[in-house]
């Protein structure tokens, strides 16, 4: 066990909101997944990062160590709310993802549960990923490997119609037709456009993708979860989705993304407290 690091984290909300979804926890406690093809086993004490394998440098930034939590924390919305998710994830973390698998998940994250996001994550690195040497599982396929794989492939793997959205998007990303790390220079309105030309990226997932792998805090997800919490912040007025977006960004602030992630992390939670057999996830 090595130093911990000094900044604050719940390390178990982190990896259990939704960001990504290939961690697992072992038996004594600590977590183990991989940061690109670099396998990573981690653990917290006592509200801090403990790393047992892996590169720090590369461990701080995929996990964002170097985030002002207790300035986000100070800009979240003083309204009951916004408080109690703050109060009830507080050191939850937004990761640093790398680009493409972060796109690559968020696509056939169409109308999924996370439990069904994570399946799918899982059967295409045990299907088409090489395992790096060390890891218990299979590293995310890059988009030149999965490009040329095959929709029914992809199809056995649950995608359903997903599986050509990927696989389109993998081939264009092949054909340099569209470069992820070019386009992080454009400013976020036309990068979101621009990852909206992307087979199987709408608004709702350029948004995800914009957070995670962009490090936009400002782009706020607006699925189920966050879209009646929303309605229930607007007093139950109803809206378009550019309507709803325009209001998210105002009323959740600078970083409307992680007040958005402990909001949508809070919902979960109450809700699998209340009905822990009820399949929600």
């Amino acid at each position: 066990m090595t130093t911990p690091f000094s900044a604050r984290i719940d390390l178990a909300a982190t990896l259990q909101s939704g960001q990504v979804f290939h961690w697992n926890q072992n038996a004594d406690a600590s977590w183990s997944g991989l940061i690109g093809s670099m396998p990573v086993r981690v653990s917290e004490k006592n509200r801090c990062l403990v790393v047992h394998e892996g590169d720090h440098g590369t461990i701080a930034r995929h996990f964002a160590l170097d985030h002002p939590l207790e300035q986000i924390a100070a800009a979240f919305p003083n309204d009951p709310m916004s408080q109690a998710a703050l109060s009830a994830c507080e050191g939850m973390r937004i990761l640093r993802q790398p680009r493409w698998e972060c796109t690559a998940t968020f696509i056939t994250s169409s109308m999924k549960q996370v439990a069904h996001i994570r399946s799918m994550s899982l059967a295409i690195r045990e299907r088409i990923g090489t395992r790096p040497e060390g890891s218990k599982i299979q590293a995310y396929p890059s988009f030149e490997k999965l490009a040329g794989s095959t929709e029914s492939v992809l199809r056995d793997c649950g995608l359903g119609y997903r599986a050509a959205n990927l696989l389109q998007t993998a081939r264009i990303l092949a054909e340099d037709r569209l470069n992820l790390d070019t386009i992080a220079k454009q400013k976020t309105p036309m990068l979101r456009k621009s990852l909206t030309t992307l087979p199987g990226v709408g608004v709702k997932v350029a948004n995800c993708i914009l957070l995670f792998a962009y490090e936009r805090l400002d782009a706020v997800p607006i699925d189920t979860w966050i879209h009646r919490i929303l309605l229930t912040m607007r007093g139950g007025r109803h809206g378009t989705a550019t309507e709803l977006a325009n209001y998210a960004r105002r009323r959740l602030g600078p970083y409307a993304g992680y007040v958005q992630q402990y909001l949508f992390h809070h919902a979960r939670s109450l809700k699998r407290a209340k009905s822990p057999t009820s399949g929600i996830n």
